[in-house]
């Protein structure tokens, strides 16, 4: 399966076409990931964060992108990471950490992570504005050691495992500040989208992949499906015949936004040039997030109303119900986005660090 996608060129989706990219547009963008989760969601999963990744290849001068996506084969993974560091020097950083949820890192070519930087004598170097300055460091995969931690309830084949490193030189040229428009080397309107929002966006497609295909599963099923001390079919039940009119609505609506949100931007931004203002990635994380959380709500649905044939293995049902489930755990599932949108519609200070 990793070969056919490389094959259909999936992992280089956003990847600049100077570098035999994609670069396509976000709303075909997330109808891709969709599309692939409706079949399998951890495939889908490990595209969108491979796509997401390669942007950099935007901030990278033309001869390290090359270096580094020049394979056709080639993929960027990371994670984050709570023990970090690089310290600065002659020609680049010595870092050291461990970075975990890196999905797709057991067939990435190269890894990275962010990293807070370090002077010579141990202090935290500082940006102008006094905030700790850092960087987020690329290097070849088999440079790291992979940690085997990933045993989880859903999305078990992203191999979402740690990675670590220990006294490694990154030469300066293989680093960046993501989505910093200093350091954009390449134009183009995508990679005016900073790679959080098209990171929303695309997990919101995996769950409403999931839902799209849990729900069709569930209208299969419940046509032929009698269940015990009934005489008709699931179909026949005005219940469920109200349960599915129901979930039909709230996963049309739910994509319905988010493909109209991104549509519009990107039309705003291909006539500008500009990086995303404020309100424009509000936007993005909000019908993201409701995209998400409709999504689960549709696949518990129809998991409660399949009864008992939901428990098996071999349903439909069962993988799907643990990784909507998964998803929504992950960083871009979390309903406190939300409020920080919601903080914004009040004439708050909303926390942009996820956005």
């Amino acid at each position: 399966m990793l070969r056919a996608l490389h094959d259909a060129s999936l992992f280089r989706l956003l990847l600049p076409t100077f570098l035999d990219g994609g670069e396509i547009d976000p709303v075909t963008f997330v109808q891709v990931i969709e599309e692939v989760a409706r079949h399998d969601a951890s495939a889908a999963w490990c595209l969108c964060q491979a796509a997401g990744c390669s942007m950099t290849a935007a901030y990278l001068s033309p001869e390290t992108g090359r270096e580094i996506f020049g394979d056709r084969r080639a993929v960027l993974a990371w994670g984050p990471s709570n023990d970090a560091r690089a310290v600065a020097v002659d020609g680049g950083y010595r870092i050291e950490g461990t970075w975990s949820f890196g999905s797709g890192c057991r067939h990435a070519t190269w890894l990275g992570g962010y990293c807070p930087i370090q002077g010579p004598d141990g202090q935290t170097r500082r940006r102008p504005d006094g905030a700790p300055d850092g960087r987020t460091m690329l290097f070849p995969a088999g440079q790291a050691t992979i940690v085997d931690v990933w045993h989880v309830t859903g999305l078990r084949g992203t191999g979402s495992d740690a990675f670590t490193v220990r006294d490694l030189f990154v030469p300066e040229a293989h680093t960046v500040s993501r989505d910093d428009p200093a350091e954009r080397k390449h134009g183009g309107p995508l990679y005016c989208f900073p790679s959080g929002s098209l990171y929303a966006a695309g997990f919101s497609g995996v769950a409403m992949g999931i839902a799209r295909s849990s729900l069709d599963a569930f209208v299969e099923l419940a046509r032929d499906k009698e269940p015990r001390s009934s005489k008709r079919p699931l179909r026949d039940s005005g219940v469920i015949q109200f349960q599915v009119a129901e979930a039909e609505a709230k996963l049309g609506s739910a994509r319905a936004f988010l493909l109209d949100a991104l549509a519009r931007i990107w039309a705003e931004v291909s006539r500008s040039g500009q990086p995303l203002s404020l309100p424009q990635r509000l936007q993005i994380r909000l019908a993201s997030t409701y995209g998400i959380h409709q999504a689960k709500q549709v696949v518990d649905t129809v998991h409660h109303a399949a009864g008992s044939s939901a428990i098996f293995t071999s349903s439909a049902f069962e993988r799907r119900f643990r990784d909507i489930h998964t998803v929504t755990q992950q960083l871009q599932g979390r309903q406190a986005h939300l409020e920080t949108v919601g903080r914004y519609l009040l004439g708050l200070p909303p926390d942009q660090t996820f956005l």
